[in-house]
């Protein structure tokens, strides 16, 4: 670690409060403070990086919002319980899916190619106007239902190898758990219609009603992955559990 008395050109370059932010967060990914543990106070951290406490309260309410700790009032700041943290990186396959429920799964690989990244989607991905990227297009099918269509844009820089993979035999989510460090992951899910290719690519209406996740996962400091999912409303639910 860097501490704040000496740091580095880059964490030099980073605003206050994501200094702040970026030692806290450094401390819970190597276990300086385990689950449950009180964390530095605002006027210690105030003091040690000497900043005023409205930027310690802005990194201390990121990082809450993030599930990475939790606060009360007037006792303090703790790092979050396991249960917390894991549930903000923990992402489904769609394969383990199926399986769990003792079907079959297979996919179809309509797109694998290098492109430019354009506009928007670059800057989604934290890359360059024009930089490569790497594009899938999937369907995935349970027990021959067309069940999901995945829409993924892979960060080449995160996964090198990503085209050279067999989309009939493994993920693509299995193949970026294996060669990528999950940092973090956001979520965005709403009702809406598929794009007409989508519509196609899934057998359904393109006035169908579909469950669409936009989902995309970082290591600590870059873009890994921008995947759209794509389930029929009448194919697909969400299930879970909470035991306090």
């Amino acid at each position: 670690m860097v501490s704040p008395e000496s740091p580095t050109a880059d964490a030099a370059a980073l605003a206050p409060y994501a200094r702040v932010k970026a030692h806290l967060k450094e401390g819970l990914a190597s276990g300086r403070w385990p689950p449950g543990t009180l964390m530095p106070s605002e006027a210690e951290l105030v003091a040690q990086f000497a900043v005023s406490r409205m930027t310690v309260n802005r990194a201390l309410r990121e990082l809450q919002s993030e599930g990475l700790v939790q606060r009360t009032q007037g006792v303090g700041t703790f790092a979050a319980p396991l249960h917390r943290v894991s549930s903000t990186l923990t992402l489904q396959d769609v394969h383990d899916e199926i399986v769990a429920r003792g079907h079959r799964h297979e996919a179809t690989v309509h797109r694998l190619r290098a492109e430019p990244a354009r506009g928007a989607l670059a800057a989604q991905l934290g890359l360059a106007e024009g930089a490569t990227v790497f594009h899938s297009l999937i369907v995935h099918h349970e027990n021959g239902v067309p069940l999901q269509c995945e829409d993924r844009y892979v960060n080449p820089a995160c996964a090198p190898d990503y085209l050279a993979q067999d989309y009939t035999r493994i993920t693509p989510t299995h193949h970026l758990f294996q060669v990528t460090a999950l940092w973090r992951a956001q979520y965005s899910i709403e009702a809406a219609r598929a794009t007409k290719e989508e519509a196609a690519l899934l057998r359904i209406p393109v006035d169908e009603p579909c469950l669409v996740v936009v989902r995309r996962t970082f290591t600590r400091d870059a873009v890994i992955t921008l995947a759209r999912l794509v389930h029929p409303g009448s194919r697909h639910v969400i299930e879970g559990q909470f035991n306090p």
